[in-house]
Parts: C-alpha cells; sequence; structure tokens
C-alpha cells in the first residue's frame, strides 16, 4: 500500500508505447521532429484554440518559468499561502523571475477567493517604488489539499486579474483529476476563465517524466522560449516528451486515468469519514484525502507497512494513483476500522 504521493505510480502503458514508437527512428533535434510539430496542433484542439505547448521536464519548471514571463523583478505574485509554489519549491519562482515576490494569502479549503485577492489588489500602493508592484495571480487547480477550484470561482479570479492588468497563471499539476471533478471542458476551466498560462501536469497521472507549459496569451511565447533555453528546458531529445503530451491528451487517456484515481479517494473517504473519531481534514474533491485519525489507527496503518504523508495534528495524507486498484484500498480501510474502539 502505498499513499505517499501520486509520483510514485508507474508509467501508464500507454505512455510507454508512445516512448517505444518515437524511439524507432532517428529524428530532428530540439523539438523541430514531427512528434513536437503534433502537439500544438493536438492541444490546440483540446482547449479549442489556438495554444503554444512547451515540453519542460517538472512542474517545478512549468511553474517558475511560467511566472518569470508574467512578473517583472520587482512584481508581486498573489498566491495562497499553501501553495506549491510558495511552500515547496525552494524559491524557484523568485530565482527564474529575477527576484519577484510571492504574496500568500489566506482562504479556506486552501483555496485563494477572489474577494482577498480584490483587497491585497486595492492595498498594493501602485507606483510606489518601495512596494512590490502587482503582476500576477497563480492558482493551484487541484489545490495542495486536493480541493478544486469551481468554474466560477476561476472567473472571479480571471475577472480580477483582468481589471488589474495583471497575469493569471493555473498551476495544473494534477490538472485532470481536477478537471474530471468538475465535468466541464479544458476551455472552460482555464482561457474561458482568464487564465494567461497553464502549468499542465502529466507526471502525476500516468506520464513518465514530462509535463508542459500551456500558453493561452500569444505575447508570452517568445519570452518564454527564451527562458526555456537558458534554464536547460529545451531537450535535445524532445520527441520523447511531446510523444508523451501526445499519447496523454489521445482519446481522453488522461481523463480516464484522473477518473480512477478520483474515485478511489471518494471511495476511501466516504467510508472511512463514516467511522467514529475519523474526520476528514479538507473536502475530498480528487484524488488526495487529508484525514485526521486517532493515533492508534495511525500506528496500525504505519504497521501495516502503508506508505503515507503526515501532518501536524494528527493529519495524515493519502493520495490515490491511476495504477492503484480496488484491494489497497479496501485493506487500507480494514486497518483503519480494526485499530478504532
Amino acid at each position: 500500500m502505498n499513499f505517499r504521493s501520486d509520483n510514485v505510480g508507474t508509467a501508464s502503458p500507454e505512455i510507454l508505447r508512445a516512448v517505444e514508437a518515437a524511439n524507432r527512428d532517428p529524428a530532428a533535434s530540439y523539438g523541430d521532429d514531427d512528434y513536437s510539430a503534433a502537439v500544438n496542433d493536438a492541444f490546440s484542439a483540446l482547449f479549442e484554440a489556438p495554444v503554444t505547448v512547451f515540453p519542460v521536464a517538472t512542474g517545478t519548471a512549468a511553474n517558475a518559468l511560467s511566472l518569470a514571463c508574467c512578473a517583472r523583478p520587482w512584481g508581486a505574485i498573489y498566491c495562497h499561502q499553501e501553495a506549491h509554489v510558495h511552500t515547496s519549491e525552494g524559491g524557484a519562482t523568485e530565482f527564474y523571475s529575477g527576484g519577484a515576490k510571492l504574496v500568500a494569502l489566506p482562504g479556506e479549503n486552501y483555496k485563494l477567493p477572489a474577494a482577498t485577492l480584490r483587497d491585497a489588489l486595492a492595498a498594493a500602493e501602485r507606483g510606489i517604488r518601495n512596494r512590490s508592484q502587482p503582476d500576477a495571480v497563480t492558482i493551484t487547480q487541484a489545490s495542495e489539499y486536493g480541493t478544486v477550484y469551481r468554474r466560477e470561482e476561476i472567473a472571479a479570479i480571471g475577472a480580477l486579474a483582468r481589471e488589474a492588468g495583471i497575469r493569471f497563471h493555473m498551476d495544473g499539476a494534477r490538472f485532470a483529476n481536477a478537471l474530471a471533478t468538475l465535468g466541464c471542458s479544458p476551455a472552460e476551466m482555464t482561457w474561458r476563465a482568464g487564465v494567461d498560462i497553464l502549468s499542465f501536469g502529466v507526471t502525476k497521472n500516468g506520464g513518465m517524466n514530462a509535463d508542459a507549459i500551456v500558453v493561452f496569451d500569444a505575447d508570452l511565447v517568445e519570452p518564454l522560449s527564451y527562458r526555456l533555453r537558458r534554464a536547460g528546458q529545451t531537450w535535445s531529445k524532445m520527441r520523447f516528451a511531446s510523444a508523451q503530451l501526445l499519447a496523454y491528451v489521445q482519446d481522453d487517456l488522461y481523463l480516464r486515468l484522473a477518473r480512477h484515481s478520483n474515485a478511489i479517494a471518494a471511495r476511501i473517504g466516504q467510508e472511512l469519514a463514516a467511522l467514529p473519531g475519523v474526520e476528514l481534514a479538507a473536502p475530498v474533491d480528487g484524488n488526495m484525502l487529508f484525514l485526521r485519525l486517532p493515533d492508534p489507527a495511525i500506528q496500525a496503518i504505519a504497521a501495516a507497512g502503508a506508505r503515507f504523508g503526515r501532518r501536524r495534528g494528527g493529519v495524515i495524507r493519502l493520495v490515490t494513483r491511476f495504477d492503484m486498484d480496488e484491494a489497497e484500498a479496501a485493506t487500507l480501510v480494514d486497518i483503519v476500522r480494526r485499530a478504532l474502539p
């Protein structure tokens, strides 16, 4: 039982077959191959608009380099106080932007409310040179605690961003899980709601070693291309990353994989929350669960060899995966049930 993260999962068979196919013949380097040329067309069809796609090696690279294009060195980037860019990326955004300041804001259910952003923008003191100047806002979809922004929440932030003249970035490390929850189109969750640039996660949901940046605002394409080159993210054998991206979105593979992991998380959450002494620390919107358990139950899970994350206050994190079977979930629930008085 490994609930530590969806990063521990295998690569999906479809992804592996795509990489194998890309390995059969020589191909042009640095993105001039046929696979990479097809990515923009495939994602433009997916998002129902012309987009430019850049494969990258990690979600951190996607976030930091996207935001570096959105903010000046003296700029302010607004985010939730639990956002991955703020808590878990080693200052990558600050580094690649040349010093832009992440302004961390509170919000219930680990989401940034539009009203909080509005207040922060109103207090920003534009034109005062000893203040960081508003340049961008970023949201994590799904959030660090697995909660999902609803379409109206995204649109409200997008409207504020347009009104304030700042860029809107979405960290979609678990984009597919959030989309599967909402049941809307990729366009409705992104550019139609005002998103300018997207970090598109693949690795956590069956990819091997590729994520992507999807650019909706054409003005960001050229500066991003230079930043990617300087950061070592223009791969020599780009076709292997591009092949993964193509396979991931073909025939809605990304949604099928996400729906599976979401369903297992929902089942675990429903069954455990019904037990005495078990409390959900956050709504189960996607494939992550945060549970407050009695210590004997936590010890029993650990003694059984299960891997999971720990948080303060007796909270554990469980992350389900596309390659997880129902037996893992059932065993976990049974262990907790037997450990409770």
